[in-house]
């Protein structure tokens, strides 16, 4: 087992090593220069369509949007559900350490470059989706892949792959990941053994994921906006009670993202980082917690009540917008306000993690701020479980032609097997160490970018003109 676990590593290190982060980087500034900086531009308008302050124009009125599962709104809520995670608390303290806290304007310029990937795969992702035999959206960039790229036998094998990953991933970074530090979170903050907090989260996973998409959109469009509003007015608080630091920790940021080397010095404690530190673990993080450019949000953003591909696409970008250049950010200060990075355990080592989190809530809140950061941690990823339980059944049913060219029937018996399964998972996860398990989610997540952009790039031309049609036709 140990063997196993020192392979998963150096594979880890291998596929999130430069290639992967150029690649994700290098598809995102593409797009964004070829549509004119229009995920940047149309920000607010994007923002306006996910929270419905923004009217569908009389053309599109005209046009037929009958077809879908769920709101768009509600589509955005479950892809948040599965984006807005472990990562946005413990994520962010984990970059600020090893990358220091410059790793933290990293992440916010990773993200305004990802929402051009999201918008593309997004869009590419409604724009090619079916209607299974059971009646109900099948889309995400393996349909994109397998409809899309004119090559029909290149396309399904991307597809395939693609598929194949988002459903490993489902039950590793998406399941037992999550589930383990719900459990870890209420044995700490509460003292509630993680046998009994895996079994209670467990009956709720089944108790919401068995009503499929329609049940569990109702569940996150309730939690998703409730929890990062929780979550977010404590970061603000914690802010706010350590104001007289906030200057010099915005200052500590922008100077040790483009340091070549320096000392952190202040409310950055006594870390040693470079601007290469910073600039890895900021996009290694950014991406981690916002997943643009994974290409698993297209999944949720094809069940979405719409005709427009781009009009979603715009939706689902404002995900990596509310993620990390609002939730991350406000955690990221929250850290660097408070003073407490760089601080040691009683064991000699750097505070990290949920950790470190928890010490710096700890200054506003005193001890309930552990509870608070706990009660964050389970929410979030109690969401997560939620939002990659449809996103990984989707690639399943992909993965088995099950709803293409097969009987409902059929798809309907595996598909609640899938459910079920999924669901004992969760128990699973919430008892096990699982170091390997998040090394070797996290190899999965890698694996299944690597398709997604290169059919993001063979499909870059198609997309870019849908966009800015749209925008003549629509936003002018």
């Amino acid at each position: 087992m140990r063997h196993i676990s020192e392979y998963l590593e150096l594979l880890d290190t291998i596929v999130w090593g430069p290639v992967t982060i150029v690649l994700l980087l290098g598809t995102g500034m593409y797009l964004m220069i070829r549509m004119q900086f229009l995920p940047l531009r149309n920000l607010g308008y994007a923002l306006k369509c996910a929270i419905g302050r923004e009217k569908n124009t009389k053309q599109e009125k005209e046009r037929d949007i009958s077809q879908g599962d769920i709101s768009p709104f509600s589509s955005l809520m479950t892809e948040l559900a599965a984006t807005i995670g472990t990562g946005n608390i413990v994520g962010v303290a984990t970059a600020m350490v090893l990358g220091g806290p410059g790793a933290l304007l990293w992440m916010i310029l990773s993200a305004l470059i990802g929402m051009s990937t999201k918008l593309a795969e997004s869009t590419l992702s409604v724009k090619y989706r079916i209607c299974n035999k059971k009646g109900e959206m099948s889309g995400g960039p393996m349909y994109a892949m397998m409809y899309g790229i004119k090559s029909k036998r290149a396309g399904r094998l991307m597809g395939m792959v693609f598929a194949l990953f988002a459903m490993f991933a489902s039950f590793g970074m998406g399941n037992m990941t999550q589930s383990n530090s719900i459990a870890q979170a209420m044995q700490e903050s509460f003292s509630v053994p993680p046998e009994k907090t895996g079994l209670i989260v467990t009956i709720f996973t089944i108790l919401v994921v068995f009503g499929g998409i329609a049940s569990i959109s109702k569940v996150t469009r309730v939690v998703v906006p409730c929890m990062a509003v929780f979550y977010m007015l404590g970061a603000l608080v914690v802010i706010l009670m350590n104001a007289k630091h906030l200057p010099q920790g915005i200052e500590e940021i922008m100077r040790l993202a483009f340091a070549r080397e320096a000392v952190a010095g202040g409310v950055g404690g006594t870390l040693v980082v470079s601007m290469q530190q910073a600039f890895k673990w900021g996009i290694a993080r950014g991406v981690f917690t916002n997943e643009a450019g994974l290409g698993a949000a297209g999944i949720s953003a094809a069940a979405a009540h719409t005709d427009e591909p781009v009009r979603q696409g715009y939706i689902s970008m404002t995900g990596v917008f509310l993620d990390t250049v609002v939730i991350c950010t406000l955690t990221g200060l929250a850290i660097a306000a408070s003073g407490v990075l760089g601080q040691t355990d009683v064991s000699g080592e750097l505070l990290n993690g949920a950790a470190l989190t928890i010490a710096a809530f700890s200054t506003a809140f005193g001890e309930a701020g552990g509870r608070l950061v706990g009660v964050g941690i389970v929410l979030f990823a109690f969401a997560t479980i939620l939002g990659w339980e449809y996103q990984g059944e989707k690639a399943f049913e992909f993965l088995t032609g099950f709803g293409i060219e097969r009987e409902g029937r059929n798809a309907g018996r595996l598909c609640m097997g899938y459910r079920f399964v999924y669901s004992l998972v969760t128990f699973l996860g919430a008892v096990c160490a699982l170091e390997t398990v998040w090394c070797f989610s996290d190899i999965m997540n890698a694996l299944m970018a690597v398709p997604n952009l290169f059919s993001i790039w063979i499909l870059s031309e198609e997309v870019c003109k849908d966009v800015k049609n749209y925008q003549k036709k629509y936003i002018k």
